[in-house]
């Protein structure tokens, strides 16, 4: 016979005195196992561990570091695990509850058959429960099996079955939820069958956690023929699944599965073999990408969207804020569904030059709203031809293109019903697209940022008599709205803000009167606004020259500028498909404002000052294209604008050398240049503003000190074409 060591537990009189702990001897050199026979709780630590546990009878067991061979936790026990090693030899299982319960924590759980198997007593009426955290549990055949009436709670765990044939979790009628874990298995991550001994809930949640069948489905669900309930299984917070074999979720043997994806991302199948019946839930912002066969019911909410990868098929489609996407662009898919309901969108590809086009098929009840969405394109249609893209054999569902059109080119196109239950793609209505309307805003909102920039010399200057001949600089920070009509051919708003510097300096008298001359610079920057969302914006840097001429007896000035730009555009275009397109280039513009009046000098300090102004512009043609294929080619842009008005006003004295100086003004302003061509792809369009609008505004200028002068200015224009709704600017001068 062999010596054995004895066990020892730590006071062992006093253990083996109160806790009635059988010694099972194993008659092998240094093995020997522990049969813990109900009594008050045992915790032991890693010294001299025995080769097993056996609790029973109500047992409770805390093995904290601990290294054995097999656990066997049966009729009520309770077994807690904490940082402990558990390696089973042979056949055996790593852990086996049997109506009983397990905490395990920061464990190694290894078997050649099963890592912990979560058992079930027939008859009994009860299950075993296991509560698994920061833990590795291996299976040859099975890394964890749940029986009937079983709960499995995982946390940060990962579960393996490492033979071929393995898998990772099998589980009957039970109740298992995985928290940000890693299940695997040499076939299947997870299965679930009816075992026949319960007919019971079977429901798996996975919270964060991967799943993964290294040669077959991800989970696969199999009632063998047997009667079982509904296996419910809820994919949530970033879950994945992996089949090796394509699949990530296969229901056969007669079973029923409703599997509701949450907020996770899947690329695989979903195949539902004859006889068995499979619905699934894609919600909140869930995507499943891949076929779907013999589905019953598919329900897409709250931003849910199944991506095809082929012709599909489905029994009932119902939408309630969810989408389907027909492939990717080139696939040109076929979708047929037998009854449609609810409110989504379908996401759709269009050829107008071949005709090739996804389509909608429902061969029976379609109900609800749903909206179109097809993918936009910079390039114009080859064809007018109408698309069929959806055609539904009974019911009132109504369609229509999401944002009202699609944007293929230059144009936009609408969705147009046939006889009830057909819906085509028609390419005879179209508008102008965002793309186009960017295009051209983009070559016009140039000039009058131009414009903006520079107005009279009253709002450049203030009011130069005030400076009595003196060297001396000046800033202007100003800010203008011009609303652009339709009626122009496009439509958009601009707002612009910037800011002007300058120096001057009188000359020596080159004939009557006084004559100044001066440099300028600055910058200002256009935010432009198109419909459907979207926008440009225009940068504009800019020096230049100016030389005025003041006669004081007569009241008779003129005010010549010379200005030099470099306008950097960019587009970006909110298209119908909800893409974006973005295009941007540079130009430079040369222009010139010559401006001649006279202040008329009245009783009491008014005065009355009548102008004339012309102004004429350039700006350089340019061809550049948007990154979605759309090609644009301006001409060069002219402008020629004539101005006649007057302002009116008073010097106020306010002693010791300060004088206020409000004053009003009224002008009709005309612009004479017309044809100003823009391409956009093949189609020519012509920017023209001509026409005449009412300019009105006022301000106050004030000389503070021989030194300072500072004003403030306001402008409104009124034209059929373009609007001026405000312009304001402040500005100060500095003498020295």
């Amino acid at each position: 016979m062999t010596c054995v060591k004895p066990f020892v537990l730590r006071p062992l009189s006093q253990a083996l005195k109160l806790l009635s702990i059988t010694p099972l001897l194993v008659f092998s050199q240094h093995t020997f196992g522990l049969i813990i026979d109900g009594g008050s709780p045992v915790v032991i630590d890693g010294t001299n561990p025995p080769e097993s546990y056996t609790l029973r009878n109500n047992a409770q067991l805390t093995a904290n570091g601990a290294t054995t061979n097999q656990i066997l936790v049966q009729s009520g026990s309770q077994l807690a695990l904490n940082g402990s090693a558990v390696t089973a030899t042979g056949s055996n299982d790593g852990v086996q509850l049997l109506a009983s319960s397990a905490t395990i924590n920061g464990s190694n759980i290894t078997s050649g058959n099963t890592g912990l198997a979560v058992g079930y007593v027939a008859g009994s009426g009860a299950g075993s429960r296991a509560v698994v955290a920061d833990s590795a549990i291996t299976g040859g055949n099975m890394g964890v099996s749940v029986s009937s009436l079983g709960v499995l709670e995982l946390s940060r765990t990962a579960v393996t079955a490492v033979n071929a044939s393995g898998v990772g979790l099998n589980m009957s009628e039970a109740s298992v939820v995985a928290r940000d874990s890693n299940i695997s298995g040499g076939v299947n991550g997870i299965r679930i069958i009816a075992s026949g001994a319960e007919v019971a809930p079977r429901t798996l949640e996975l919270d964060g956690t991967r799943v993964e069948g290294l040669s077959g489905a991800a989970i696969e669900i199999n009632d063998f023929g047997q009667t079982a309930e509904a296996a419910n299984i809820l994919i949530g917070n970033g879950s994945t699944l992996v089949g090796g074999n394509g699949v990530l979720l296969n229901v056969a043997g007669g079973a029923t599965a409703n599997a509701t994806v949450d907020n996770s991302d899947l690329v695989g199948d979903v195949i539902v073999e004859a006889g068995s019946t499979g619905n699934v839930t894609l919600q909140n912002f869930a995507t499943l990408t891949g076929r779907l066969q013999n589905v019953e019911t598919l329900a897409l909410n709250s931003q849910g969207k199944w991506i095809m990868v082929d012709d599909g098929q489905l029994q009932n489609l119902s939408m309630a804020g969810g989408s389907v996407q027909f492939g990717q662009p080139g696939e040109y898919l076929r979708l047929s569904v037998d009854n449609l309901s609810g409110n989504g969108n379908f996401i759709m590809h269009t050829d107008f030059a071949t005709g090739q086009t996804d389509f909608l098929d429902v061969t029976g009840a379609a109900t609800g709203s749903h909206t179109l969405d097809v993918s936009s394109s910079g390039n114009d249609p080859l064809s007018d031809k109408q698309i069929h893209v959806v055609h539904t054999a009974s019911g009132d569902a109504s369609f229509s293109l999401l944002n009202g059109r699609v944007d293929l080119g230059t144009y936009s196109y609408d969705l147009l019903q046939v006889g009830g239950n057909d819906w085509y793609l028609d390419a005879a209505s179209k508008v102008i697209s965002p793309g186009t309307a960017s295009v051209l805003a983009l070559f016009d909102a140039s000039r009058s940022a131009w414009y903006g920039e520079l107005s009279t010399l009253r709002s450049r200057m203030g009011e130069v008599r005030m400076n009595s001949g003196q060297t001396g600089g000046w800033m202007r920070a100003y800010g203008n709205r011009f609303d652009v009509s339709a009626d122009s051919g496009m439509a958009y708003k601009q707002t612009q803000q910037g800011l002007s510097l300058g120096v001057d300096t009188p000359v020596p008298a080159l004939g009557d009167g006084q004559w100044v001359i001066g440099l300028l610079a600055g910058y200002s920057r256009s935010d432009l606004q198109m419909k459907h969302g979207t926008s440009g914006e225009v940068d504009s840097f800019y020096v230049g020259t100016y030389a005025t001429w003041l006669d004081a007896d007569t009241g008779y000035y003129f005010d010549g500028v010379l200005k030099l730009n470099r306008f950097q555009n960019q587009s970006d275009v909110a298209l119908s498909d909800g893409a974006k397109a973005k295009g941007r280039y540079d130009t430079h513009g040369l222009g010139t404002t010559l401006e001649f009046g006279r202040h008329i000098k009245l009783d009491d300090g008014y005065f009355v000052e009548p102008f004339v102004q012309a102004a004429a512009l350039v700006v350089q043609g340019k061809d550049y294209s948007l990154d979605n294929g759309m090609s644009a080619d301006g001409s060069r842009s002219h402008s020629l604008l004539g101005t006649a008005g007057a302002s009116v006003g008073r010097d106020i004295d306010l002693g010791g050398g300060q004088i206020l100086q409000p004053y009003l003004k009224a002008a009709v302003v005309h612009e004479f240049a017309k044809s100003n061509d823009v391409k956009v792809n093949n189609t020519t369009f012509d920017n023209d503003l001509s026409g005449s609008r009412l300019a009105l505004g006022g301000g106050v200028a004030m000389k503070v000190s021989d030194k300072v002068q500072l004003h403030a200015d306001l402008d409104y224009s009124h034209g059929d074409k373009i609007k001026q709704p405000w312009g304001v600017n402040f500005g100060a001068t500095y003498a020295w």
